[in-house]
């Protein structure tokens, strides 16, 4: 009974870190690019977009669809590198512990 008393505190121990960990990722921003750094999306590690940044060069009424593809490329990029960031803290917090395939923190 000690191991499973000791194995609770390091679960709650790690629970709360956890907490705290998406609370920094939340406040911790990426900014992804497309267009040769022409479009810029700026979004927190969580995922939420907060700005959204178009070079005046690439406003043409008459061509729409390129600024349009361009904004979903610098987004899928600004989402990659938070999804790398959230990896790379989630390593650290869970200390490299190996969880069974497709099993993904938090639960």
């Amino acid at each position: 009974m000690k191991n499973l008393g000791s194995m609770m505190k390091q679960v709650q121990k790690m629970q709360s870190r956890m907490q705290e960990m998406q609370d920094d990722l939340a406040n911790q921003e990426v900014t992804g690019s497309s267009g040769a750094g022409l479009i810029s999306v700026t979004m927190n590690c969580k995922g939420e977009m907060r700005g959204v940044k178009i070079d005046p060069s690439l406003v043409d009424p008459s061509d729409v669809e390129v600024l349009e593809d361009l904004i979903v490329a610098a987004t899928n990029d600004a989402k990659a590198k938070a999804d790398a960031r959230m990896s790379d803290e989630m390593q650290k917090l869970t200390g490299g512990l190996s969880l069974p395939p497709g099993m993904k923190l938090p639960f």
